[in-house]
């Protein structure tokens, strides 16, 4: 992950709880991934995975689905 920006919070509508967009830039694509956190709580240069799906606007980062590579060579 080589950087993110973070906008919010949003609430579209009452009753909805407030979110975040974090822009999160990955091997130079730029992606989006909405929370109801503030902070990602990714590291900066750690390794990430994700699923996303491709809109004609940006590619969006599918729910509960980033987290970080765990290398276990990198464990010992």
């Amino acid at each position: 992950m080589e950087a993110v920006r973070t906008e919010g919070p949003f609430n579209d509508w009452v009753g909805m709880p407030q979110y975040y967009i974090h822009h999160i830039t990955v091997d130079s694509e730029g992606y989006s991934y909405l929370s109801p956190d503030k902070n990602l709580g990714i590291e900066l240069g750690k390794k990430v995975t994700f699923r996303y799906k491709e809109t004609t606007k940006e590619k969006i980062i599918d729910k509960n689905s980033l987290g970080v590579v765990i290398d276990p060579s990198e464990l010992m």
